[in-house]
């Protein structure tokens, strides 16, 4: 596959979605932004500010993510904005990459926990780079299966989601910084 080929789909926020744009934009790859009016970014490149119509294709219950997510996400138009452009992100993505924290319950940390959850309702394949683990996970059927160490995944299709945590660590920095020269050497 020709690195030129490949789409990062991304939120553009601080952090992670920062990391993956600022990566693929030096790897050559298209970057695509998907935001809402008046959502702080760090990354312009390829923004893609959704109308209201659009985001509510991307709608979903809080209640339902409340209780997939084993916890509580409350009314607030932000918070609603934010899971509609993650819908966004991954119904676009082919494949997932998080940057996060695996809990216990098997749902990954915060909002990016929702694009997670949500890639394992479509059946992408979904990759979880672990900051407090510092491992790659991938999910298999039901559960997380750790890659062994200093081992990853490889970017397989052109159309790519990179998101996760707005406190990327340095691991997680070098996570995304080794996933992309791992696929393209």
């Amino acid at each position: 596959m020709n690195k030129e080929e490949v789409i990062l789909f991304s939120g553009g926020i601080q952090g992670a979605e920062a990391e993956f744009g600022a990566t693929a934009e030096r790897f050559g790859m298209a970057e695509v932004n998907f935001s809402f009016e008046g959502h702080k970014l760090v990354r312009h490149r390829g923004l893609r500010v959704l109308t209201p119509e659009e985001l509510k294709s991307g709608d979903v219950s809080l209640e339902y993510v409340s209780r997939l997510m084993n916890r509580t996400y409350t009314e607030n138009a932000t918070i609603r904005k934010v899971l509609q452009t993650i819908w966004y992100q991954v119904n676009n993505g082919q494949e997932i990459y998080v940057i996060g924290e695996i809990l216990a319950d098997q749902t990954v940390k915060g909002g990016t926990g929702w694009g997670a959850e949500f890639a394992k309702l479509c059946n992408k394949p979904l990759f979880v780079f672990d900051q407090k683990q510092n491992a790659w996970f991938r999910w298999e059927n039901t559960k997380w299966v750790k890659y062994e160490s200093g081992q990853g995944p490889f970017i397989n299709h052109t159309h790519i989601t990179g998101t996760g945590t707005r406190f990327l660590e340095a691991n997680g920095q070098q996570a995304i910084a080794d996933l992309f020269a791992r696929s393209f050497v």
